[in-house]
């Protein structure tokens, strides 16, 4: 995905092939979207796309557990992000609010698979903004001294719920696993115009009627912590692999992604920034370190 705000890090990873000339700011890697899929690579089900396995095998790749769910696409949408610029300050509409407002909602978690030195985010608010002082700034185009700023280190991450107010800084690549949904409101861009040379659109009105104005100053969560975020939308954890682990929960599904090292599953060999999902049906699908210690972030999907 062309984006103003992107660069061209993302080709650094293994296998990301990258148009040329232009800010690449998103790949999106596990996706079920009516404008774009992901699709299976190689072996039996070669070609078939994620929305045909979810609507017509998801007992054998997804588990018998989803059956009864009522999800018409895969509930998860994961994609890479290259933040070479800031970008803009951002809100997703909660469940409360999406359907009067025609949008989704939209809840996430970003972990930091590799940040510059002084790189940071904004999320959330500072303490004590009310939302007339937040109206207030927002005229004058003082938004940034209302937001919560906080530095960022590779390794680390941070939940974004639907309803607080955010903006990826500069510097920063990213895992990004979301809710299947992709409804986003621009309530500041730093006055910058877009690849087309004019002001992007800003959505003031579904802003307002979307930030949660009690949420204050979140914490970032240390590299050292295996728990990278547990919500209703999914379970994620960082796992370090020192000898082979069948990761999936019980008759379940995993979903992987190497932030360090190699690992290898089912003969198939997977590097820093490779995504691949483990079928609730496989045998022996134990994934195992390739070379060495291997990290990976273990995404699953909650009953």
């Amino acid at each position: 995905m062309e984006r103003v705000w992107g660069g061209r890090r993302l080709e650094e990873l293994p296998g990301k092939a990258l148009p040329s000339g232009v800010p690449i700011g998103e790949l999106w890697e596990v996706v079920d979207r009516e404008e774009a899929q992901s699709v299976v690579r190689e072996g039996a089900l070669q070609g078939v796309s994620l929305h045909e396995l979810w609507t017509n095998h998801r007992a054998a790749i997804f588990g018998e557990a989803y059956i009864s769910s009522s999800a018409p696409r895969f509930p998860l949408l994961v994609k890479l992000l290259d933040a070479s610029e800031k970008l803009s300050v951002q809100v997703h509409p909660p469940l409360s609010k999406a359907v009067e407002l025609r949008g989704e909602p939209k809840t996430e978690v970003w972990y930091f698979l590799d940040s510059l030195p002084g790189a940071c985010v904004y999320a959330g608010l500072k303490q004590g903004v009310t939302r007339a002082g937040f109206e207030s700034l927002l005229e004058r185009g003082g938004v940034e001294s209302a937001l919560h700023q906080v530095p960022v280190k590779t390794g680390e991450s941070i939940f974004i719920p639907s309803g607080r107010l955010h903006a990826i800084g500069g510097g920063n690549v990213i895992i990004e696993f979301q809710q299947n949904s992709d409804t986003t409101y621009r309530v500041f861009d730093w006055n910058r115009v877009g690849l087309d040379g004019q002001p992007r659109a800003l959505h003031i009105k579904e802003s307002m009627a979307s930030v949660d104005f009690e949420d204050f100053e979140p914490r970032v969560k240390s590299a050292s912590d295996r728990l990278v975020a547990d919500c209703p939308f999914f379970h994620i954890e960082k796992v370090r692999l020192t000898a082979p682990r069948d990761l999936r929960p019980a008759g379940r599904f995993a979903l992987v992604v190497v932030v360090e090292g190699a690992v290898t599953c089912l003969g198939r060999r997977f590097e820093r920034g490779e995504f691949f999902l483990i079928p609730a049906s496989a045998d022996q699908a134990s994934v195992s370190p390739f070379g060495g210690d291997s990290w990976i972030l273990v995404c699953t999907l909650p009953v």
